[in-house]
């Protein structure tokens, strides 16, 4: 799968470096009772909260696109990036290699291969996750590992550009994924959701949506890769509540 990954990263020139042993284990409470009964608690159980995905790094959570970014976007897109800093960027190329980003970072996450995400999510980032990971019960976890085919709706929030006074310059993409948990299974089996199953109890638990940040330099004579510097799932239904 990384060779596969790379190979299509490095085709659209998003070098995005996959190396998938550091482990986490989750804290769990212990089981306390002022009473003389013992009393015995099933951690296999999944209770509502165990299938809720709090956020994992402190961002503004972001849902649907803004019509004036998308013109900002496009016009930096267009009159700035392909002009002087990569004459072959494409926003929909780079939105679909961004997909087999997501899959490599969120199935590490899953399994707390922090190890693996060196070279593809810095490190600030990385000390950041294994914090929230580390909080995360067993069931939270496996709510983490994303596939690219469940991602029903990605868009670029916000591309941004940056310059410093020493002529370096960066490029920073925010991005949005909207995902439905086993969408892939659903479309091969022919049992495709409801247009409406965002209002329907069933799907509440199984639709998430993902922030990540990309950021790359382009300053003259440097040579960079995308690099991920946010990573946030959550569920919609969770910011509604509160």
């Amino acid at each position: 799968m990384n060779l596969v990954i790379r190979q299509v990263l490095n085709r659209q020139t998003f070098r995005l470096c996959d190396k998938i042993t550091y482990k986490c284990l989750p804290k769990h409470l212990p089981v306390t009772s002022t009473n003389n009964v013992t009393q015995f608690r099933n951690y296999c159980q999944d209770t509502s909260d165990t299938r809720k995905l709090p956020p994992l790094m402190e961002f503004p959570p972001v849902v649907w696109p803004s019509f004036i970014k998308f013109i900002k976007n496009w016009m930096f897109a267009n009159f700035i990036i392909r002009p002087y800093f990569e004459p072959e960027f494409s926003l929909g190329e780079f939105i679909e290699a961004s997909k087999h980003a997501v899959q490599v970072v969120s199935d590490a996450l899953q399994r707390s291969d922090f190890k693996s995400l060196e070279g593809l999510v810095e490190k600030d980032a990385i000390a950041a996750l294994k914090t929230a990971v580390s909080k995360l019960s067993m069931s939270q976890r496996q709510l983490l590992a994303i596939e690219k085919e469940d991602i029903f709706y990605a868009f670029p929030y916000q591309v941004g550009i940056m310059f410093d006074d020493a002529d370096k310059r960066w490029v920073e993409i925010t991005m949005c994924y909207h995902v439905l948990k086993g969408l892939k299974h659903m479309k091969d089996t022919g049992d495709l959701p409801p247009i409406s199953l965002g209002s329907q109890p069933e799907y509440e638990d199984k639709i998430f949506i993902l922030n990540y940040r990309f950021i790359r330099e382009f300053t003259k004579g440097v040579e960079d890769s995308w690099w991920v510097n946010i990573v946030n799932h959550f569920q919609p239904h969770s910011l509604i509540k509160k």
